[in-house]
């Protein structure tokens, strides 16, 4: 029984065995995404201190796109390599997810810290649950700084900085310091 007092028969319900969308955003054919999915787990997402310089050319071999001087770390996950864009110098902190289902353009010079996560993704919810993508910019010399979550259709600045825990669901103003969770709902 409800613990509300109001009747739960109004209250919409989604069959989520019909939502569309299912591998729409894989770009690639299944037995890539699948091959992809056991390199990561043992080359990209293994804890062990395995060398960054590895890291970065399994990332290429997949399509990635990143520039030189890259530094990945332990744990760094990256769901579709074929849709990531990083420029020169930049670091990528541990346990780092880049769950982008859109492609993630990530400036030179640019620092993600630990247990951030970026998502491109995300449902049309009150309908059919069917996925809705965005890509993430990141400019030049932007740090998003420990366990903040980018949402897709951000844009950090040049220079700006993302204060820790931060919910990222507007625009980041160029060479702003600050936390910039906004109140309103753009993008759940």
């Amino acid at each position: 029984m409800p613990s509300s007092a109001q009747p739960t028969a109004k209250v919409p319900i989604i069959n989520l065995a019909g939502a569309p969308g299912e591998r729409a955003a894989w770009g690639k054919p299944a037995r890539v995404v699948y091959f992809w999915g056991l390199v990561e787990l043992l080359l990209v997402t293994n804890p062990l201190q395995v060398s960054s310089r590895l890291r970065v050319a399994v990332l290429r071999k997949f399509g990635a796109q990143i520039g030189r001087d890259v530094i990945f770390r332990p744990r760094t996950r990256v769901r579709f390599p074929w849709k990531l864009h990083i420029g020169d110098r930049t670091w990528i902190g541990e346990g780092v997810w880049f769950h982008n289902q859109d492609h993630i353009y990530v400036g030179h010079d640019v620092v993600i810290s630990q247990e951030t996560v970026l998502t491109t993704g995300s449902h049309r919810i009150r309908t059919d649950m069917g996925l809705i993508t965005r890509p993430i910019h990141i400019e030049d010399g932007a740090w998003i700084t420990t366990r903040c979550v980018v949402l897709g259709g951000i844009t950090v600045g040049k220079s700006a900085v993302v204060k820790p825990l931060t919910r990222v669901d507007s625009d980041v103003p160029p060479n702003t310091v600050g936390d910039m969770t906004s109140r309103k709902e753009r993008f759940v």
